[in-house]
């Protein structure tokens, strides 16, 4: 197995640059295109796990769009082969002083394009030294 074909890591790069600009924009139509249309698709947010892609649609079009602005830091892209991806970012968001943020995707390409089946996101108290 080939990891970071370059073409591919160019192609992942952009959706997930895509995904976050869409995710601060509240850009819910590109949300909901970028995850995976299947029961199977899971995303364990804040305060929610949700399971299949109603749910997921669902928590979006409820989300408040007020203070989505957060800035990433170590993110980390690896794709595999040539059609599965993890992305790994770190966040910072003015409105939750003194946390950080998590977020991981598995990203898988379909015949209508790269889309999250899978994703994690959390908060944790700042690491001391950071």
């Amino acid at each position: 197995m080939q990891v970071d074909l370059p073409d591919i890591l160019a192609e992942v790069t952009a959706e997930f640059q895509r995904y976050e600009a869409a995710l601060v924009s509240n850009d819910v139509a590109v949300l909901d295109e970028l995850f995976r249309d299947d029961g199977r698709t899971l995303r364990y947010g804040m305060f929610e796990n949700l399971y299949g892609y109603p749910e997921i649609k669902s928590f979006r079009s409820g989300r408040s769009p007020i203070n989505l602005t957060r800035d990433l830091a170590k993110t980390v892209i690896t794709t595999y082969g040539r059609d599965t991806a993890v992305a790994s970012t770190l966040f910072r968001r003015a409105a939750a002083p003194g946390k950080i943020g998590r977020q991981m995707q598995t990203w898988v390409r379909f015949p209508e394009g790269w889309r999250i089946v899978a994703a994690h996101v959390s908060m944790i108290d700042e690491p001391k030294g950071s």
